[in-house]
């Protein structure tokens, strides 16, 4: 089939000007992308957002902001080194032509994305979020105004507790902070193609599209948005777009050296220390059978630490190590990148190919995955660490059992509290005051007659999906308004809101 990236880089939106010129991909359009993005809530409060380390005060260690601009950086790059190896010819074969700048911007703004959608203390909030769910949804579904039977409702109690931060950002920028962007931006940050509902493919089903699907990409929430950015950017069902390839693997290069680092700059990890087990698991790893390394690559993680360390020799600064190994590892592994993007691009294209970047069994990524490897093992298990992750789990668990009986109540008792009327019960009242605005709105104006009707339109070959009634969907919902107000909280509000209700609570 053939390669035109000018049908992947359109100026659609769920709001749209009239008499709109389907093929216009002027640079204005994803500057304007760029802004709304900047400019957003969501980016802002990665600034509080874990990405190792809980309510950390060392500004010198990654939030989930600084990882994301990292992130940005190394997508910037990839993308410019696609098209500086592509050449003139092979970009006017692919319809590329003209259009590096719009790409390099498409690239950078979904990288910035990507963990808008993680809650506070990162994947133990979400870990927390789900097995709440997960101990409490059966008895929520058995309420006397839901009447539906068990088998119809299964697959939204699989999607409830199935919240995972990718699928959520989608949420937040579509749903919940309604940015309007293009859908070919927000195809950037859509990283795995299974809705919510659906069974992760098994290694018997020998899925072709197994890796895509690794975890939820999105909700039955946003069912309608996927339909619209498939079906005007052309991607079959359980595929990606190509942006966010090049997005994952900038992902997949920054937080490997940014993790150490930030370990090394708590004192986690003595730097001597480090060196040694770098060199340790790299030869581990590439002697295990799996990797393809050539023999000049044997030593190449002590190649790179060898050559990178003439600074820190003369200073003893770790950072004199620290930023030209970046440097070295980011240049090798961009370099990378964009010559599998290349040299697999009909399938990245199309969407199909069916695993990451830098994933490939490579010198490359037996760095990376050196890299992961010794943050696994001396990082993440440290007692601080998993300290910090039990706090975050106490406090999101705590928040969600604070905030169950606005859960409990039946629809009717909970619509009088959203309209304000008279009589209601004072303490769900004084809960459901604290929520936010802007998910309220999301919770109501998804519960209208007329756009569950709509909705539900969208499901042609669910049947269960179809039959089930509004106010069970009215409960999914509601579900979600509770998951969007706790995911959305920065680490340090929910510290804060949990000891001040907490202490309520008690």
């Amino acid at each position: 089939m053939t390669i035109d990236f000018k049908n992947k880089i359109r100026p659609h939106r769920s709001f749209n000007r009239p008499n709109l010129d389907e093929y216009n991909q002027d640079l204005s359009i994803f500057e304007s992308d760029r802004g709304r993005i900047i400019n957003s809530a969501a980016i802002r409060r990665l600034q509080q957002k874990t990405q190792v380390f809980s309510l950390e005060r060392n500004a010198a260690v990654r939030s989930r902001l600084t990882h994301s601009m990292e992130v940005q950086q190394v997508g910037r790059f990839i993308s410019q080194q696609i098209f500086k190896s592509l050449g003139k010819a092979k970009q006017d074969e692919f319809g590329l032509t003209n259009l590096d700048r719009q790409f390099e911007s498409i690239v950078e703004m979904s990288c910035l994305m990507h963990d808008v959608g993680n809650p506070s203390f990162g994947h133990f909030g979400e870990g927390a979020i789900n097995q709440w769910f997960g101990d409490y949804i059966q008895a929520f579904v058995k309420r006397k105004d839901i009447a539906d039977d068990a088998i119809s409702l299964k697959p939204l109690i699989t999607d409830i507790c199935a919240f995972e931060g990718n699928a959520q950002a989608l949420r937040i920028v579509h749903s919940l902070q309604t940015l309007n962007l293009t859908y070919t931006q927000m195809s950037g940050i859509i990283k795995y193609t299974r809705r919510a509902d659906q069974a992760k493919p098994t290694e018997k089903e020998n899925d072709s599209k197994s890796y895509l699907k690794k975890k939820a990409g999105y909700y039955l929430s946003e069912v309608d948005i996927i339909d619209a950015v498939n079906k005007t950017l052309n991607i079959q069902e359980g595929c990606r777009s190509p942006f966010a390839y090049v997005m994952e693997a900038a992902d997949d290069i920054s937080y490997c050296i940014a993790d150490i680092e930030d370990a090394v700059e708590k004192g986690i990890l003595k730097f001597d220390e480090l060196l040694i087990r770098l060199k340790e698991e790299y030869q581990t790893i590439i002697n295990n059978g799996k990797f393809s390394v050539y023999e000049n690559e044997i030593s190449l993680m002590e190649q790179l630490i060898a050559n990178n360390l003439y600074r820190y020799n003369k200073t003893k600064i770790v950072s004199d190590f620290f930023v030209p190994f970046r440097v070295a590892l980011n240049t090798r592994s961009v370099k990378h990148a964009s010559k599998q993007f290349i040299d697999n691009i009909d399938a990245i294209y199309h969407g199909t190919y069916n695993q990451a970047l830098v994933e490939d069994y490579s010198s490359s990524h037996a760095l990376l995955e050196t890299l992961k490897s010794v943050a696994f093992k001396h990082v993440f298990c440290a007692p601080e660490v998993q300290k910090q992750e039990l706090q975050g789990y106490r406090i999101i668990a705590g928040l969600l059992d604070i905030y169950k009986p606005l859960l409990d109540l039946d629809r009717e008792t909970f619509t009088a509290i959203i309209n304000k009327a008279d009589q209601t019960p004072l303490y769900q009242t004084r809960l459901c005051n604290k929520l936010s605005s802007k998910h309220l709105r999301a919770y109501q104006d998804a519960i209208k007659p007329e756009t569950l009707k709509e909705f539900k339109s969208h499901f042609t070959t669910d049947e269960n999906l179809r039959i089930i009634s509004d106010n069970a969907w009215e409960f999914y919902f509601r579900c979600r308004l509770i998951q969007d107000y706790i995911s959305g909280m920065t680490d340090q509000f929910a510290y804060d809101e949990y000891r001040a209700l907490h202490v309520i609570e008690n």
